[in-house]
């Protein structure tokens, strides 16, 4: 035990020193003043090109892919410490959602072809469930694919299409049947976001933050060989693909969201006062034991196992504890949360702003954050989930 012990040490010790010396300020600086899931596509593949070079660009992947092959123990260190040195988050949508459904439904021609561009950076990917009428019901999609030969063709919309404005690749959840249960007549696509026919209308959220679009499909021809699984399987897919998204880590990231907003409340001179010392109390217990699931899933995970309800659990939990400390945040800003400050708190800028330079941030991550307990599946829904599946209701 002490031997592992001393292992683990070391390896943390290693990569500590690995980020103090690799991580560009300019990257710090931009997940600092990020507001959204994850930071821009320039910082994005920025970050990524410098981890690639490294080998640790896709912990969660199996080494014959490309992955580090380290233990749960390690890849938990290694986001923890990524989080301390304040490191942009990658974008989830290739690397941790649609690479795993690859690896496990796809052809070994799309493993060969998509997996390295992934791992490269190559492919920048967007997700597309979500409908204008089918948003927490995903069954209910309604984008049309019909069967023409050797293509489908698209009609229809998908919308909350994160940075598709700046993805090159789409994964899609199309209808190829209306036959039988809603379910069984959709199909996964993945597919090139510069085919005709696909057009891109931006969404700007209340933070003034362009992350969301509608992508319209008009006519779009994608070849069936970009299909991944069988026609009218792909709510299998998607199903795994959403276990993956759900049970992303987060206590890592909440321990050190958690720190800042300490630290904002330390410099206003507010950690005396009780309440507020109550709420830290209280989020503090509430990441530990988030902390505490994610160990269950990701050993499931490294057993080669679905993380099923336990992902729904997480999901929950995760979301809804970033809330509150996002809550926090605004309340330790006070006054300085009021303020409208776009250009100030874009990385790079060197405009002037009122207030700590924390309070910046803090109202746009309460308002983009109170998304987060919808996409993935919304809250309402993973209970459900837990309540069928965990306690057999």
């Amino acid at each position: 035990m002490d031997d592992i012990q001393i292992d683990l040490a070391a390896f943390r010790t290693e990569v500590r020193n690995w980020l103090a010396d690799n991580l560009p300020p300019e990257l710090r600086q931009a997940h600092k003043r990020a507001t959204s899931v994850f930071v821009e596509k320039a910082y994005n593949l920025a970050w990524q090109a410098i981890l690639l070079r490294k080998g640790w660009v896709a912990p969660n992947w199996p080494v014959e892919h490309g992955g580090t092959g380290w233990n749960e123990a390690q890849r938990y260190i290694f986001a923890s410490e990524c989080a301390r040195a304040g490191a942009p988050n990658l974008s989830p949508m290739g690397l941790k959602m649609v690479a795993p459904v690859i690896m496990k439904y796809g052809s070994e021609a799309q493993k060969a072809y998509y997996l390295p561009k992934l791992l490269a950076g190559e492919h920048y990917w967007c997700q597309g469930y979500s409908e204008p009428q089918a948003g927490s019901d995903l069954a209910g999609l309604q984008l049309r694919a019909d069967s023409d030969g050797d293509d489908y063709i698209l009609n229809g919309s998908k919308i909350w299409t994160t940075h598709a404005h700046v993805a090159n690749h789409m994964f899609c959840l199309v209808r190829t049947s209306r036959d039988g249960r809603p379910q069984e007549g959709i199909t996964f696509l993945l597919m090139e976001m510069d085919i005709t026919g696909i057009s891109v209308q931006p969404i700007y959220s209340i933070a003034g933050d362009h992350d969301f679009n509608q992508v319209f499909f008009d006519n779009v021809r994608v070849p069936k060989v970009n299909r991944l699984g069988e026609e009218g399987r792909g709510w299998t897919v998607a199903k795994t693909l959403l276990e993956y998204e759900r049970s992303a880590a987060y206590a890592a990231g909440l321990v050190e969201a958690l720190a800042e907003v300490r630290a904002a409340a330390k410099q206003a001179e507010l950690l005396d006062d009780p309440a507020i010392r109550r709420r830290f109390a209280e989020l503090d217990s509430q990441v530990r034991t988030i902390h505490a699931v994610e160990d269950m899933v990701l050993a499931a995970i490294g057993k080669g196992r679905d993380p099923g309800p336990a992902s729904s659990m997480l999901k929950v939990q995760g979301t809804e504890c970033q809330q509150r400390i996002q809550e926090l945040g605004v309340d330790v800003a006070g006054i300085y949360a009021a303020p409208y400050q776009f250009e100030a708190r874009q990385a790079g800028s060197n405009a002037g702003f009122v207030g700590p330079e924390s309070a910046l941030t803090a109202t746009a991550r309460y308002f983009n954050g109170r998304a987060a307990s919808i996409y993935g599946g919304s809250n309402e829904i993973q209970r459900n989930i837990m309540a069928k599946l965990v306690l057999g209701l």
